[in-house]
């Protein structure tokens, strides 16, 4: 049983601030206290680099930091001198910034496969557009989201799809269809069953395994004989597989995608980038109907366009990509190492590309569980170790990684006397960590 003193009275209290001011007790469902440990979710005072404190003093190494977005770092040099540089210069003004046509010309430089970009401040404004835009260059109602991947948007034609679909209509709904990844066969059945009417695939070219020989240009070929719009959901792939994006990693063109998490560290920053011809449907440069493409007062603040820059070109001249996947590599091997030794390498697996790594926490019989994950991240907490998952940032040492598994193989050794006990419950001190998409509270 776990016995070990380890207390957050001043994240406790604060978390109750939030619930009482915030609905959810935070501004994003996957950071939110349900997520943790009952009394064990921390709130953060400041990061550096690869460990942040929360307001009770505790340091921890921190993984899926920013939900993936911190890929540099808090707090990084090289982005902070940038938005220092254009803080008392004005962020925001009546025509566009010099700053705006720049970081356009980076970017693109970046991801060669795109011919033009808007930018946005979140995620789901780019993915939404992208989809307005596929239907409008092709006059479609149905839009086709691969159904393995686990998140597009906070707009309708997402939500819906999901368990927390309260407060959208059910003719919403009935536009959004799925197909499953890595199928071709069954998502040409789709395009044939709704045969001229669906306007855009969307889907996130790779997730936790990487795509079959020859899927992503399986899909192009279908998504040109059926006339509709390919779209590349690069939000968590943008600069984790390659600076040129998963399409540049894997030389498959989309017509167009969306990137946004790792542009800007922490900074608030997306983009919408893509085929010239589709892009300038939201332009001023043709004679068609006019589409509102991305509109954003606050899309194109100088200090994040200036982020965003600063990201792109250290993570060009760095390779800093390159680092994410040894350290991931580095990580994994040495989780993998702690689980078996301790003689559960079947319960805790690690998943995923070395840059974005995930685990699952199985119980007895092998399947997906909340009470074992709960007692997980318990052990991991009171190590110093903040680890929704184990996506790693450039930030983090060597030395982080040690510390970080033999953090680990202590857990492991907890999970395999649950194990043996067939009952992890005198373990999680607390209700069990709940999914971030459930019907009910």
């Amino acid at each position: 049983m776990d016995t070990e003193e380890f207390s957050l009275p001043r994240s406790r209290t604060a978390n109750e601030r939030l619930h009482a001011l915030v609905p959810g007790g935070a501004h994003t469902y996957a950071k939110g206290d349900d997520q943790y440990p009952e009394n064990l979710a921390p709130v953060i005072d400041h990061g550096r680099g690869a460990h942040v404190w929360d307001i009770d003093g505790n340091r921890y190494v921190e993984y899926g930091s920013g939900l993936r977005s911190v890929s540099l770092g808090h707090a990084h040099p090289r982005v902070i001198e940038a938005v220092r540089r254009e803080l008392d210069r004005g962020s925001n003004f009546v025509r566009p910034s010099i700053v705006e046509v720049e970081a356009a010309e980076r970017f693109l430089a970046t991801v060669p496969t795109a011919e033009m970009v808007k930018f946005a401040k979140n995620g789901s404004d780019a993915t939404t557009a992208a989809v307005r835009l596929a239907r409008a260059a092709t006059g479609r109602p149905r839009v086709a989201i691969c159904a393995d991947h686990p998140f597009f948007s906070v707009d309708d034609w997402f939500i819906g799809t999901t368990p927390m679909s309260a407060g959208i209509p059910e003719a919403t709904n009935e536009l959004t269809v799925t197909f499953p990844y890595g199928d071709l066969a069954a998502t040409e059945e789709l395009l044939t069953r709704y045969q001229d009417e669906v306007a855009c695939l969307i889907l996130e070219p790779a997730g936790h395994t990487e795509p079959p020989p020859g899927y992503l240009a399986g899909l192009r070929e279908l998504a040109d004989r059926h006339g509709c719009v390919l779209i590349f959901d690069e939000m968590i792939t943008g600069f984790r597989w390659s600076e040129a994006g998963a399409q540049g990693l894997y030389g498959v063109v989309p017509d167009l995608s969306t990137f946004g998490k790792a542009l800007g560290n922490g900074f608030a920053v997306s983009a919408l980038a893509g085929r010239r011809d589709l892009m300038e449907l939201g332009g001023l440069r043709h004679s068609g109907d006019r589409v509102f493409l991305l509109s954003t007062t606050h899309g194109a603040e100088t200090h994040s366009l200036a982020a965003a820059m600063a990201v792109l070109a250290t993570y060009v001249e760095e390779g800093i990509t390159a680092r994410l996947h040894a350290l991931g590599e580095r990580l994994a091997a040495g989780v993998r190492d702690a689980a078996a030794g301790m003689g559960v390498g079947d319960h805790i697996v690690v998943r995923g590309r070395a840059s974005n790594l995930v685990f699952a926490t199985l119980d007895e019989n092998g399947q997906p569980s909340q009470q074992y994950r709960t007692l997980f991240l318990r052990r991991l907490l009171t190590g110093g170790v903040l680890a929704p998952s184990f996506v790693v940032s450039s930030a983090l040492s060597d030395a982080d990684i040690d510390h970080t598994v033999d953090v680990v193989a202590q857990a492991c050794a907890v999970y395999r006397k649950a194990l043996d006990a067939g009952d992890p419950t005198p373990w999680l001190a607390g209700r069990p960590v709940k999914p971030v998409f459930r019907r009910l509270v």
